[in-house]
């Protein structure tokens, strides 16, 4: 699964990139671009969505514009990309709750445990806010999460066929309203800014990130089970956290490592399945099982012999357990 850790080392690095891109562009316009580089020209060659398009409006709505608007915001008003990286993983705590109305999923007790957990690391969290991270910038990365989790309940409803066409689509309509908020919010001069930097930033964000991440995000899904790929996920703050140290020189408090611990561990357990109750010998439903195989192989010596009367197949031991 080296491909996993490395698509997590890619995401995780892109919030270093995005950190350096809004050094060039304001926020919005920074968003409009990432998704303009990202659907044009593949949506010309892709074809259709293969998906009613009311899901890719909303899943643009919820991941596009709400999601990466929210999280540059944030990032703008002083969330550094580290931490950054750490709170938007909670989405899954999002995730969990509106899936509950929207979807008629149950949490269960490992859930409830497992979120109760990650949100005592969130609150943990809040300690860095006095260490010079801005409230509002925190929140609006938190809002963030938030949409980012109507976004994943909106694309399980949507159930696309193929991931990486659904979001070459999703770039496609995110990208209008976003630049229409840019130009209206942070003036039209923003389009003419130009910097290697910047543009690289957002060639990074547009083509490695969302088009090549998603691409094999998806190729990980057809081949693995879902259950196998979703928690290397997880290591995508990790990977942030590292980078941001590494290349802005972001420092990592023993608060912030604690919270991340809880986050992480709180998500992992949270996201685990419980184990199917193994059929024991002991067990009825395990003492017939045995009786079964039993039965079956008395039948299959039977059969072998010469002499013996084939068994109809309306007389066949049953494949259920025998009470």
């Amino acid at each position: 699964m080296a491909l996993a850790v490395g698509l997590a080392a890619v995401w995780g690095f892109n919030f270093v990139v995005m950190d350096a891109g809004l050094r060039h562009y304001p926020p919005l316009m920074y968003a409009a671009l990432r998704f303009l580089l990202a659907a044009f020209p593949a949506v010309l060659f892709a074809g259709g969505p293969r998906t009613p398009w009311r899901w890719v409006l909303a899943t643009g709505a919820t991941l596009g514009v709400a999601q990466y608007g929210l999280l540059l915001l944030g990032m703008h008003a002083g969330m550094p990309p580290g931490l950054a990286s750490l709170v938007i993983q909670v989405q899954a705590i999002f995730t969990a709750a509106f899936a509950v109305p929207l979807l008629g999923e149950r949490l269960g007790t490992r859930r409830v445990y497992g979120t109760a957990l990650a949100f005592g690391g969130l609150a943990l969290l809040t300690v860095e806010l006095t260490g010079g991270v801005p409230l509002g910038a925190f929140l609006l990365c938190l809002g963030a999460a938030a949409a980012w989790g109507l976004g994943n309940v909106v694309m399980r409803k949507a159930a696309p066929p193929d991931s990486l066409r659904f979001m070459i689509w999703v770039s496609a309509v995110s990208s209008v309203p976003l630049l229409v908020l840019a130009v209206l919010v942070e003036g039209p001069s923003s389009l003419g800014v130009f910097s290697v930097e910047g543009v690289a930033a957002v060639l990074y964000t547009a083509i490695i990130s969302t088009l090549g991440g998603f691409g094999v995000w998806g190729l990980l899904l057809a081949r693995y089970d879902a259950s196998v790929v979703a928690p290397y996920a997880l290591l995508v703050p990790i990977f942030g956290l590292s980078s941001a140290a590494l290349f802005t020189g972001e420092p990592i408090s023993p608060v912030t490592v604690a919270a991340g611990v809880l986050i992480v561990a709180g998500l992992l357990y949270a996201g685990r399945r419980p184990a199917r109750p193994s059929r024991a010998a002991g067990s009825p439903a395990g003492a017939g099982y045995l009786r079964t195989l039993v039965v079956r192989a008395r039948a299959r010596r039977a059969a072998s012999r010469p002499d013996s009367v084939l068994v109809p197949p309306s007389a066949e031991p049953s494949d259920r357990p025998i009470p």
